[in-house]
């Protein structure tokens, strides 16, 4: 059935600051593997059961995080509604993982097996494309100087044991991802600087693309997943991060 049969799904969760709280301007949040739903009419096939639950279809606890640092900072966020196998949005258009066709080790993704160029279109026209023209809208009315994307990450990959806790990313803001590193380190939590994976080589799209249409810095906070689920570890990170924004952004 084609898309326009069905009720309109959102492609995006906007979360706007409090007007009555006076708080300097100093990020705006983005979680592009928000949500692991599949909205109608697409279906998840059954080859794919054992990966909606896991980091493949979304970013375990990243939701949370991300609408908790909204509150404390009293920031816009942009949250995704859709699974990141109907279509990532933290890789750019034309990208070969924007669908995905393989998870670990091979296993295909029977959703996109057999995708075709109509139905590729109906998913960049639906979701993608409304979802990245809500972070441009929301960083083009904002004077917040940083685009902070939330993600998280598995404790093993491909058999291999992941003790760092949360990775800061960037490319071109050395400094500023420098200086967050640092303070998560004094703070008391295991980081690296673009780990798991690095910024500086095109695995942090979404944040880097927004920021640099408007003249921005871009970050990309990486959290462990089974972190990440827990309240009391992302309440910790929050007052972290919250605190080391305060003093290493200059709120216009």
């Amino acid at each position: 059935m084609p898309a326009s049969a069905h009720a309109p799904y959102p492609a995006f969760e906007a979360r706007l600051p409090s007007l009555a709280r006076n708080a300097p301007e100093l990020v705006v949040l983005t979680c592009e593997h928000a949500s692991a739903a599949l909205p109608a009419p697409w279906r998840w096939p059954p080859g794919d059961a054992a990966l909606r639950p896991t980091h493949w279809a979304y970013d375990l606890g990243a939701a949370d995080l991300t609408r908790e640092l909204a509150d404390d900072l009293n920031a816009p966020a942009v949250l995704s509604t859709f699974t990141r196998l109907l279509v990532d949005p933290n890789r750019a258009e034309g990208h070969d993982e924007l669908f995905r066709r393989h998870a670990e080790g091979g296993r295909p993704v029977a959703l996109n097996a057999t995708l075709t160029p109509a139905d590729a279109d109906a998913r960049l026209r639906r979701f993608y494309r409304p979802f990245h023209a809500a972070i441009d809208a929301a960083v083009g009315s904002s004077a917040a100087p940083v685009v902070l994307s939330i993600h998280s990450f598995t404790p093993v990959y491909d058999g291999k044991r992941r003790d760092l806790e949360v990775g800061v990313l960037y490319d071109e803001a050395d400094a500023l991802g420098e200086g967050l590193h640092a303070r998560l380190q004094q703070a008391g939590f295991r980081t690296e600087r673009n780990a798991p994976y690095s910024g500086k080589a095109g695995l942090m799209y979404s944040a880097h693309h927004h920021a640099t249409v408007h003249g921005r810095d871009a970050l990309e906070l990486e959290v462990r997943q089974d972190l990440a689920v827990d309240a009391a570890f992302r309440a910790r990170l929050r007052a972290a991060v919250t605190a080391a924004l305060a003093a290493l952004v200059r709120a216009p």
